[in-house]
């Protein structure tokens, strides 16, 4: 039964469960909904470790939400799922997100506060989340878990079109040479190497029409096939280059599958469950 905000409390009946949809209080373009475990009591102890779950192109938040439901349900979590709309620098625009910087536009920044506003709504375990994104969301979440590691517990990278390696012998996006210069931040590789890493793609995957980048693209650069043709060629570069660097990844391949992630995400559950029960073991 959901419990129903009363006399002296904060939360309403739309703040469990299936939750409505709120405007990010950073940057109201941004709206994000979560769900919410139906034991959740505003005069309880227990607190809920957060995972956060980034849509692709397609922007498919409140399916991403519903999906990990029953996960959240079975083991105390909840789900932030952030929706970054389409057209927001530019008509026609699909992809800024995916790079975490658009000009003054810090989609990172609006992502971190969102996770604020959730700390200090809902009782939240630690200061560490979990992040799964597929597609786009992986170009997302490899790419925050560059930037702010300290703020993950575990990052799972579903199938990125185009990926950041960490190579220091290529500017961004291509690699991190001037990831300082770029984000203001430089990389933090011992907090990466306490991130828990996955990685997880359909085995045929292979389709290369959304991904090829040509010297007349915008996002062209040298490097910009570095890391080999296909999403599956570019998750074993990611792979490579993290482990180059003493960051352990797990890779998980759905044989049969291509570019669709319904048969993917019982993998990312599993690494979330599992990480969550080597923490919790730890503590």
């Amino acid at each position: 039964m959901r419990k129903v905000a009363g006399h002296g409390k904060t939360l309403s009946y739309y703040d469990f469960g299936h939750t409505t949809v709120y405007a990010s209080r950073f940057d109201q373009r941004f709206p994000y909904c979560a769900y919410v475990p139906h034991d959740y009591d505003e005069g309880g102890s227990k607190t809920y470790p957060l995972a956060v779950i980034v849509h692709g192109t397609e922007r498919g938040m409140t399916a991403y939400r519903d999906a990990f439901a029953d996960f959240a349900e079975e083991h105390g979590v909840i789900v932030l799922c952030p929706l970054f709309p389409a057209n927001i620098c530019f008509p026609g625009d699909l992809s800024s997100y995916k790079m975490l910087r658009a000009g003054d536009l810090h989609y990172d920044a609006v992502m971190l506060d969102m996770i604020e506003e959730m700390r200090e709504r809902y009782r939240i375990e630690g200061d560490r989340v979990m992040m799964y994104g597929f597609s786009g969301g992986g170009h997302f979440t490899h790419r925050f878990l560059l930037l702010h590691p300290e703020r993950m517990l575990a990052a799972s990278i579903g199938a990125p079109g185009v990926v950041t390696l960490l190579d220091f012998d290529h500017d961004f996006w291509v690699g991190v040479r001037d990831f300082e210069t770029v984000f203001g931040k430089s990389i933090n590789l011992d907090a990466m190497r306490r991130v828990a890493v996955q990685m997880v793609i359909g085995a045929d995957d292979l389709e290369t029409w959304e991904i090829t980048i040509t010297p007349e693209a915008d996002w062209w650069q040298p490097g910009a096939d570095l890391a080999g043709a296909t999403r599956n060629d570019r998750i074993r570069a990611l792979k490579a280059s993290l482990e180059k660097q003493g960051i352990s990844a797990r890779l998980d391949i759905e044989p049969g599958v291509a570019h669709d992630d319904r048969k993917l995400i019982r993998h990312v559950k599993d690494f979330f469950a599992r990480t969550l029960q080597e923490v919790r073991a730890a503590a």
